[in-house]
């Protein structure tokens, strides 16, 4: 693990990584915010998974979360959305929605992507196991959140790993690949044609089958221009009144896919989290 970037911020610290991931097959970054509170002992941490095109760099210099997770007493870690480097394929046409920057939070079983893209075990498994090692953090109290694809990503690994997290929140998540272009390009694609293989990574889906209830937060733009076409929010609104599962779904008047947008509300995100880690 090498440092490549540090800087002080709200009293604490806003650190970049760059380290060998085994489970990728290639060089990945991270960035982990650690608040001034890591000077009294270990913290909680909330994992931030970022959307299609982003690197790990984006919800650190755009949200404004270090100011409240310094309030708050919240280490925030923020990984790349893919993996990246010589080798590691691309999408063919260089479409922004599939390939490097567009991990989809899966593994991949079909070539030439199963080699690198298992982005699954690297945030569920391999990263975790980096961070607990390297850092004061407290693996015991952890949720996790992000935004689109990574929204996706959070909601989809909460679900499957409840006892490893103890909230999450989305921020304009891809609520059903299963029935969305984006998740029909990138499953299609990650995982073969046989949709029964999809199952396992949609919101819709895993919520009927939950075992017992995670706190759960969703924030949704009403004026998001993916709204009806890619996220999906009525479906997973419906999935959670049949399953009977308590998730807070807000829909935000006005509000589109932006950073803005992310930005205005991820103080109630991260208090959210605290209420849950302390």
């Amino acid at each position: 693990m090498r440092e490549i970037g540090a800087n002080k911020c709200f009293g604490g610290r806003q650190l970049r990584y760059s380290h060998a991931s085994a489970v990728l097959g290639c060089e990945m970054t991270f960035s982990i915010f650690l608040p001034p509170q890591v000077e009294q002992g270990k913290v909680p941490l909330v994992y931030w998974l970022s959307g299609l095109t982003c690197t790990d760099e984006n919800f650190v210099t755009k949200a404004g979360a270090q100011r409240y997770a310094a309030e708050l007493g919240l280490a925030i870690v923020a990984p790349d959305t893919s993996p990246r480097g010589e080798g590691v394929p691309d999408d063919p046409e260089g479409a922004y929605d599939f390939g490097l920057g567009a991990g989809f939070y899966v593994n991949a079983t079909q070539q030439p992507w199963a080699r690198h893209f298992r982005m699954y075990d690297y945030i569920v498994d391999e990263l975790p196991a980096l961070i607990e090692r390297e850092f004061p953090v407290d693996g015991s109290r952890v949720g996790i959140s992000g935004h689109s694809m990574g929204g996706h990503g959070a909601l989809t690994i909460a679900l499957k790993n409840p006892g490893r997290f103890r909230s999450v929140t989305a921020f304009s998540p891809i609520c059903s690949p299963l029935n969305c272009p984006w998740g029909e390009k990138a499953l299609g694609n990650y995982l073969g044609p046989d949709r029964a293989s999809w199952r396992e990574y949609d919101t819709t889906v895993l919520v009927a089958s939950a075992d017992a209830p995670l706190p759960v937060l969703v924030d949704q733009g009403t004026a998001d221009n993916f709204l009806e076409e890619q996220l999906k929010t009525p479906l997973l609104e419906q999935a959670c009144r049949d399953a009977d599962y308590p998730m807070t779904i807000r829909m935000q008047e006005g509000y589109d896919h932006s950073y803005f947008f992310i930005a205005t509300f991820i103080g109630d995100h991260l208090a959210f989290h605290a209420g849950c880690l302390y």
